[in-house]
């Protein structure tokens, strides 16, 4: 896969075109992976993304699914979903979370805490969770993830800066513990002069910085190129 886990709580608080704590995207990215590593020759060249994120009274909802894409048709998908509770005032919710897809990839549950903040006008802000994670039929289920996430927007909101960093227990040939993080920056069009307010595309790029994941020895970069919408 292109992108295994996004940002969970702070990335969509932000649409390219206004302050709002809703926010639908779709998102297409082009993976240079399979050009810089023999090992990754058959990684798939385009990867889509559809995200959704909804708060609440009580709480928030994130889902994202991607799929990837060869000539033969999709080769891969996975998708994670997660809900958080907060029923007071305070910045840290209980979160619950599944992961799930095709092919190695092996279901996932999580549950812990998330701290979160958030500058009032939402130019910036970022998350921190530590959670529970058992791993369904692995050798060793019962596991722990440490995650963070985090976005900034500069510029009037002509540029978003984004990412995730997760790191997680899953003993395997490559070693005890897995990483993975994947910083984002996009372009948001419609922050310019002279472009519609509502052509919310967005063009920009994504790295994969990894380290043991998904069964790859050693430490790995994958950029890719990508454009969204926003709805």
């Amino acid at each position: 896969m292109n992108r295994i886990k996004l940002p969970l709580l702070t990335l969509c608080l932000l649409t390219a075109t206004s302050l709002t704590l809703r926010a639908q995207n779709v998102q297409m990215h082009y993976d240079f992976g399979h050009a810089l590593y023999d090992s990754e020759r058959g990684r798939a060249h385009w990867t889509s993304t559809v995200e959704m994120f909804r708060p609440d009274t009580w709480g928030n909802t994130f889902f994202f699914i991607d799929m990837d894409y060869t000539n033969d048709g999709v080769s891969g998908a996975y998708w994670e979903i997660s809900r958080e509770l907060r029923l007071w005032r305070a910045p840290v919710a209980l979160h619950v979370e599944y992961n799930g897809g095709m092919n190695h990839i092996r279901n996932a549950y999580l549950a812990g805490a998330t701290y979160a903040w958030d500058r009032p006008d939402f130019a910036c802000g970022f998350a921190l969770m530590a959670l529970y994670k058992y791993i369904q039929r692995a050798p060793e289920p019962n596991s722990f993830q440490l995650t963070a996430t985090w976005y900034v927007h500069a510029a009037a909101g002509r540029f978003t800066f984004s990412g995730f960093a997760d790191w997680w227990r899953e003993p395997g040939a490559a070693g005890d513990f897995a990483f993975i993080s994947e910083p984002q920056v996009w372009v948001n069009l419609n922050r310019f002069r002279g472009i519609d307010p509502h052509f919310n595309l967005s063009l920009g790029s994504e790295v994969e910085l990894s380290n043991n994941f998904a069964g790859q020895d050693g430490f790995r970069v994958n950029p890719t190129i990508a454009a969204k919408w926003t709805f």
